[in-house]
């Protein structure tokens, strides 16, 4: 009989299978309240401030996870180039929300089923410009990479968004909100020092997510990989078919088409434990392939960090290329692309 593995703490909240509706996910929540609200205080804000700040984190923490399922469209707000808002009733809350759809790639996914690597050469620049003008300009981190917080527009603007007020407000929230995919790196899950490096394994996992069309944990087998792409995929060692899966999927967890359902902490468990993603092999450039992996090194020591990574072959080739990000996310997302000004001689 092999040796039982010893588990590997993890600095996550109780929260059952995920979700946020269990006794011991609502004594966290409210413990984490109590300690937001200390931490505001220590922040330089004024009244109105604090208590606008205070209601949301509140309102936040009502609302978990957010899911499409999970809203129902009362009216349109408004439209424009950018998208449409709609005035939509979030059912597991009651709380009203204003919600601009195709505003962040995790929207333009389900359209586009996968994201171009030439269009994800420009998500990677802006992305590490974000992340560098965050620590250059206001010494902090973002502590929260992923399509959602990555906003896009008909303009062909790329921006980051929900960045962290405070390292130790996002940690309270995101300990308590987990849902059933965790872009945390393995140092943070395990509750240890963790620094930018983090922020960069996130970025990682979402071009990987964002290249094959689904959340990249647990990984594509050979037949899945097929089926995304068309035809087999090699791994590049000796004709064998790709598959990063060490292990075999849970027994007795539904398969489809976006890979095997994991518990939460069977999925947290594979993040520490577990190889990381990597991209198949014969469908992306080198270059690209490199830059994913150098991003996911488990060892934030052997990381690459964001001056590595902004002289990196992908990104001043990316740099170099003519793209039309507009034209591509307008024709995806069925949006009307803003005019250029003509501009005249003087």
């Amino acid at each position: 009989m092999a040796p039982k593995k010893r588990p590997v703490p993890l600095n996550i909240a109780p929260t059952g299978d995920g979700l946020s509706t269990s006794t011991n996910t609502d004594v966290a929540s409210e413990a984490n309240l109590e300690a937001l609200k200390k931490i505001l205080e220590e922040l330089d804000l004024d009244e109105q401030q604090k208590k606008r700040l205070e209601a949301f984190l509140t309102q936040k923490a009502k609302v978990g996870e957010l899911k499409d399922d999970d809203f129902h469209r009362i009216c349109e707000l408004g439209a424009g180039n950018g998208g449409v808002v709609n005035k939509e009733c979030h059912k597991p809350s009651g709380i009203i929300m204003a919600r601009k759809d195709g505003g962040s790639l995790d929207q333009v996914l389900k359209e586009a089923r996968r994201i171009p690597e030439e269009i994800l050469g420009k998500v990677s620049i802006a992305v590490l410009r974000g992340l560098a003008y965050l620590r250059e300009k206001h010494q902090i981190m973002h502590r929260d990479v992923k399509p959602s917080n990555i906003l896009v527009n008909s303009r062909g603007e790329i921006k980051l968004c929900d960045f962290g007020v405070s390292g130790q407000l996002i940690d309270s929230m995101a300990n308590s909100f987990v849902g059933t995919r965790s872009y945390m790196s393995p140092e943070r899950l395990q509750g240890t020092h963790y620094s930018v490096q983090s922020d960069v394994w996130s970025m990682g996992l979402s071009l990987v997510e964002l290249s094959i069309g689904r959340y990249p944990i647990p990984p594509p087998d050979a037949k899945e990989l097929e089926a995304i792409f068309g035809r087999p995929i090699l791994d590049g060692s000796e004709g064998e078919t790709h598959s990063t899966s060490p292990r075999p999927r849970p027994p007795g967890r539904p398969v489809s088409g976006h890979g095997a359902v994991m518990a939460i902490f069977e999925l947290l468990d594979y993040i520490v434990n577990e190889p990381p993603p990597k991209l198949p092999h014969g469908i992306f450039t080198s270059d690209f392939q490199d830059f994913v992996t150098k991003c996911l090194i488990k060892n934030p020591a052997d990381r690459a960090d964001l001056k590595m990574l902004m002289n990196h072959t992908f990104i001043k080739r990316s740099e170099a290329e003519e793209v039309d990000f507009a034209g591509w996310l307008c024709k995806t997302m069925g949006l009307n692309q803003p005019s250029t000004p003509t501009r005249t001689a003087d």
